[in-house]
């Protein structure tokens, strides 16, 4: 029979081994993601005709410019198997410091050249798209979305992220 002290080193050997194999268990980074993508609506609910307005902001959390941003929206898989929910992105306006300016395009592509970049670091810029529900739209669904970005800074380095998922949009019945 094994003594308590040889069971020990044996289970201290096991994990010294482990260790060598697979290396520590990976810490948690303190420091935040290059760029971060966030979305708001102004509305939790609207009724069909309705509008609410999604905002995007984009901040830069890196120490160098945001000089290029390609971003991509589309609808949910949820709001995809409720054909009755119809709606479309009917505008577009970028928040700068003089006011709001309009943007290119309302995507679903390419949302990414509506940030005026550049974005310098520790700055963020906010897109805000106008989600118009169409006037015979379907009642009781959700309306969300998903996105995807990319960002090139001046350092020459680039991040993807997402998918980020926008809040829903419950589309009530009057």
């Amino acid at each position: 029979m094994r003594s308590p002290l040889m069971r020990r080193l044996g289970l201290a050997a096991v994990l010294a081994a482990a260790l060598a194999v697979f290396g520590p268990a990976p810490s948690a980074s303190a420091e935040p993601a290059a760029a971060e993508l966030t979305f708001t609506t102004d509305s939790a609910t609207t009724t069909p005709g309705g509008t609410v307005n999604l905002s995007m902001t984009l901040t830069n959390h890196k120490t160098y410019d945001i000089w290029f941003v390609h971003q991509t929206i589309d609808p949910t898989w949820l709001t995809t198997q409720r054909p009755d929910l119809k709606y479309a992105f009917t505008g577009c306006a970028l928040t700068t410091a003089a006011g709001p300016a309009p943007c290119s395009g309302t995507g679903p592509a390419d949302l990414g050249a509506n940030y005026g970049t550049t974005v310098p670091p520790g700055q963020s810029r906010t897109v805000t798209l106008t989600l118009q529900v169409a006037a015979d739209s379907g009642c009781n669904g959700d309306i969300g979305f998903y996105s995807y970005f990319y960002a090139e800074f001046s350092d020459r380095t680039n991040i993807s992220g997402g998918p980020v998922h926008t809040p829903g949009t419950r589309v009530l019945c009057a």
